[in-house]
């Protein structure tokens, strides 16, 4: 039997092929958690065939390397055609919510490909794939459970609420039975945790951030998450925190001073020198960022927002914010 395993992060990728578990491994990473999300059109061609010699574009092609996969470059097959070459096609997915998010996408993608749906099998990590030793994954493996109806609906609500261009049908989800994706619903609380606060205008990563400044944590990096970090909001990546954490500095009143070195950006990490000056700035609160950590001001108000939240866009006119304490969705 031909098994080839797909996920979402290119170290869990990584850690899968050294595990020896399929035929075939393939990571495909988006990023769903942060900015606007591309458009239907361009998801589709992403995992579309890609007629030669046509090659612009991001593919899901792109991911792909090695001399065995080289047929599948030269004749730009679709995710399906090349699911298709499988008997199993196996779906091993991180618990944070990227990989949630891209999970929920796929499977309203493969939905309508019975082909396809009838050879998944999925197994919902509790754990990030990338950071377990090949051995562990080996032993993993036997826990997969076939995918079914309940799983590929539950996956297209889950999507196009994601999707809508309010946040009223994604937190309507919080009162479904949504057991059929199990990590799903510790997804929908910790991006509903990340729109705006009722009270200080700021997502519960940046909020965290502005506590462990707060309790003399000064450098940028200790108010990043990551293994064995205080900042334990796992909700974005590691550039979406660097931007999170610029934009609380480089605003119109900032939360924060003492981030003289930036944009962060690659440009930055490339620069040895000013690399590590980031890395040893002191920073501090202002009196802005003290008085939202003391539950006495709002970040919105003397700041512009404009942001993306999944399909919501969020302004100072129209910012959709959550009430932590009722546990609430509060309109603009």
């Amino acid at each position: 039997m031909t098994r080839l395993v797909l996920t979402f992060t290119d170290s869990g990728a990584g850690g899968l092929k050294a595990a020896r578990l399929a035929d075939c491994v393939i990571g495909v990473e988006l990023r769903f958690v942060c900015g606007k999300l591309p458009a239907a059109s361009q998801l589709d061609a992403l995992l579309s065939p890609r007629a030669a010699p046509r090659r612009t574009g991001a593919h899901w092609l792109d991911s792909l390397s090695g001399g065995l996969l080289a047929d599948t470059h030269r004749q730009g097959l679709g995710l399906i055609e090349f699911c298709e070459r499988f008997d199993a096609v196996d779906l091993w997915v991180d618990p944070d919510p990227n990989s949630q998010l891209q999970l929920v996408w796929l499977l309203d993608y493969l939905h309508p490909h019975v082909g396809v749906t009838s050879r998944l099998a999925i197994l919902q990590m509790d754990q990030a794939i990338g950071e377990q030793q090949p051995t562990e994954l080996a032993a993993r493996q036997p826990r997969l459970a076939p995918i079914y109806g309940d799983h590929l609906e539950t996956a297209r609500d889950a999507w196009t609420a994601w999707r809508a261009s309010t946040p009223e049908s994604w937190f309507k989800l919080l009162r479904r039975d949504l057991g059929a994706l199990p990590q799903l619903r510790n997804t929908v609380v910790a991006l509903l945790e990340e729109l705006p606060s009722r009270s200080s205008g700021l997502g519960a990563t940046e909020t965290r951030m502005l506590e462990l400044l707060s309790a003399g944590h000064v450098h940028p990096y200790d108010l990043f998450p990551g293994h064995d970090k205080l900042n334990e909001r796992k909700t974005f990546g590691y550039w979406e925190i660097g931007s999170l954490l610029d934009g609380l500095a480089r605003c119109q009143a900032p939360a924060i001073s003492g981030l003289d070195e930036g944009p962060f950006d690659l440009d930055m990490h490339e620069d040895r020198d000013r690399h590590q000056r980031y890395k040893r700035g002191r920073l501090a609160l202002t009196e802005l960022g003290q008085a939202i950590v003391a539950g006495a001001a709002d970040f919105s108000q003397y700041n512009a927002v404009h942001r993306w939240w999944g399909g919501t866009e969020l302004t100072n006119d129209r910012l959709w914010r959550w009430d932590a304490e009722s546990r609430t969705l509060v309109a603009p």
